[in-house]
């Protein structure tokens, strides 16, 4: 396949190196200084140069924020028949773009990025792919992310959303908080070391990113369970209830099953 990748950070070098070893593969960035560092592709910093290249399929590795202005600058000089394909984190606008885009389409999302997941070992990584994308885009990333040895599940727009309100949403938030209550430590332990490292991590991440995930509609309800379940806690350490520290603690142990 002609394959046109929008975007040389470090999602977009990533694929740009998977895929060029079996397809022929493009890759476009606004910063010149980016494609320096790709190898094994074409490179191009115009997009006319999209246009005699005529892709069979492009994927958005923008950053969340320009996807949609990433597309809408490439439509004009893609063939037909080009299958358009993002793997945002972040789907808001993406269904609604796709239902009038006049292209076919697949939508995944790579539940693994540079911060935290070692891109030359993905084994104990997952991936989801939109159900409402187009059967041949499904089955490409299928076999790519199968080839990977990621875990693949099949999710609706709808309900990859909730699901992120859920993974990210929760963690997000339980970090921001420590790092909210973080302060120097001369001495730190092994486990506010590890959680630093965690906040060190998550605010490495693009601003626009981690708002736009805290914004997902579902993650107001996370955030109710946290409080109800941090007031739980704090009701128990203030009365010192053994017991009550012994059923929770059961409880937690269990979730983590």
């Amino acid at each position: 396949m002609k394959i046109l990748i929008i975007g040389a950070g470090k999602m977009g070098s990533f694929f740009c190196d998977l895929l060029s070893q079996n397809h022929d593969v493009a890759i476009y960035d606004t910063d010149p200084k980016r494609l320096l560092f790709t190898f094994m592709c074409r490179r191009f910093s115009d997009l006319s140069e999209v246009d005699e290249f005529a892709p069979d399929m492009v994927i958005n590795a923008a950053t969340v924020k320009y996807t949609l202005d990433a597309f809408k600058a490439v439509m004009p000089h893609l063939p037909e028949r080009c299958i358009l394909s993002d793997i945002a984190s972040v789907k808001t606008g993406l269904p609604e773009f796709y239902a009038s885009c006049g292209h076919p389409f697949v939508s995944t999302h790579p539940m693994f990025g540079p911060t935290f997941a070692s891109l030359s070992n993905l084994s104990n990584e997952n991936a989801i792919i939109i159900a409402e994308g187009d059967h041949l885009g499904k089955v490409f990333f299928k076999d790519l992310y199968s080839g990977l040895g990621l875990h693949i599940e099949e999710y609706t727009f709808k309900k990859h959303d909730e699901t992120i309100a859920y993974s990210l949403s929760i963690p997000f938030a339980s970090t921001l908080v420590f790092a909210g209550c973080m302060k120097h430590q001369d001495a730190p332990g092994t486990t506010f070391k590890r959680h630093k490292a965690i906040a060190d991590g998550l605010m490495s991440e693009d601003d626009y990113l981690l708002s736009e995930i805290l914004f997902n509609p579902h993650t107001s309800g996370q955030l109710t369970k946290i409080q109800q379940k941090l007031a739980e806690l704090q009701k128990i350490v203030e009365e010192h209830d053994n017991e009550a520290m012994q059923n929770y603690l059961d409880v937690v142990r269990q979730n983590l099953k």
